[in-house]
């Protein structure tokens, strides 16, 4: 930390609106309500209706506004000064108007969402990062305040660093979009007019092993828009509520029934074989004489394959439908004969290579903005 910058409490370059609407103010459709704000984007998020039931407070364009709840996961943003109306929310937010003449809005918004931050939360709070934050135990907090103009420079600099992270992070997508086009355009030409049902080339598979209270039992995630299957801790029997597992393969396809529809489907890979599922995640495994996991991995992450599976189900959000194994099975793709996939395996291992240096990329461009905070505030930067 920069010795030479004052230790000043937050009560003294920010104020507490204590502002509350009636619900006939919000009824009348001109005050937006808040509905939550994003934890990595700092942005807030406002609901389609005008509705409310309990009580709410105030926020004026301008304002930092913090979630009491989730303000220590980054959940802190600013709303636009440039809106013509006031905003809304439920009492588990606060909002602060800041003092123009000793800090900067967005030098304050930078330091609340690091981790900088978060450990001065968690040596101040009773119950640690976990309480909710009241601006009786928020304002008394004292961080490190350099001179406005410092304040200022440091926020330009943060931007300027964001605004190359940000070229790298586009260059990044452009390059798995045309890895992505690029697969799909060599498969389609592969399979040629040929179209199965996966019916036809995957079997419902499922090694239900039934759960015992003294056994532990490793889990798997998988995430949507094909974001792949990853490790979880494991699980002891008496912690769970189900009678069985499904038991992992490498080379198994395993499909999230609930978020199937958002492309929650991913081929096993080796590293993840013996892991445990929960009954919600079905598992399929090739034919082998008409499919080829190595193939096939490439195909089922894709976005085109997303829309598939939309297809397959009904409903919105929620309340959509779960992807069943009977509805999965009916789905029609084009698809290439075994031979094909074989020639096209090596072409596909190249790219995976090139993926997995992307990855790679992507981590360390996750771990730089932390880094780039943690200096800003400590006057490195």
């Amino acid at each position: 930390m920069n010795n030479t910058w004052p230790q000043v409490p937050l009560g003294d370059v920010i104020i507490e609106r204590n502002q509350t609407l009636s619900a006939e103010e919000i009824a009348a459709g001109k005050i937006k309500i808040i509905s939550k704000i994003g934890f990595n984007t700092g942005k807030i998020e406002f609901r389609p209706d005008h509705e409310t039931r309990t009580k709410m407070i105030a926020i004026y364009p301008g304002d930092l506004v913090l979630s009491g709840i989730n303000a220590a996961k980054g959940a802190i943003a600013i709303y636009n000064e440039t809106e013509k109306f006031l905003a809304a929310a439920t009492i588990h937010y606060g909002s602060y108007q800041v003092i123009k003449e000793k800090a900067d809005i967005r030098f304050l918004w930078w330091l609340l969402r690091s981790n900088f931050f978060r450990e001065i939360l968690f040596k101040n709070l009773p119950g640690g990062i976990k309480t909710e934050l009241k601006a009786r135990r928020l304002l008394p907090i004292k961080i490190p305040l350099p001179p406005l103009a410092e304040q200022q420079r440091i926020v330009k600099k943060i931007g300027w660093l964001m605004g190359k992270i940000e070229e790298v992070r586009g260059l990044q997508v452009s390059n798995l979009n045309k890895s992505t086009v690029f697969i799909l355009s060599f498969h389609f030409g592969l399979a040629q007019d040929r179209k199965v049902k996966m019916g036809e080339i995957f079997k419902l598979d499922e090694l239900r092993i039934p759960v015992e209270a003294a056994k532990e039992y490793p889990q798997v995630g998988i995430k949507s828009f094909g974001g792949g299957l990853f490790s979880k801790l494991s699980i002891p029997g008496t912690a769970t509520s189900y009678n069985y597992f499904n038991h992992l393969k490498a080379g198994m396809l395993v499909l999230s029934q609930v978020k199937g529809w958002e492309g929650a489907v991913a081929i096993c890979p080796n590293e993840l074989d013996g892991y445990f599922a929960s009954p919600e995640y079905r598992t399929f495994s090739c034919k082998p004489e008409k499919c080829l996991p190595e193939y096939i991995r490439n195909i089922v992450i894709t976005s085109w394959f997303a829309k598939k599976l939309q297809a397959a189900t009904h409903g919105v959000g929620g309340r959509r439908e779960r992807v069943r194994p009977e509805k999965f099975l009916e789905i029609e793709i084009p698809m290439p004969i075994v031979q094909k996939q074989y020639e096209a395996i090596k072409i596909f291992q190249s790219l995976n290579e090139i993926s997995s240096i992307r990855l790679k990329i992507e981590k360390e461009i996750e771990a730089l903005l932390p880094s780039i905070l943690d200096k800003a505030f400590k006057g490195e930067l």
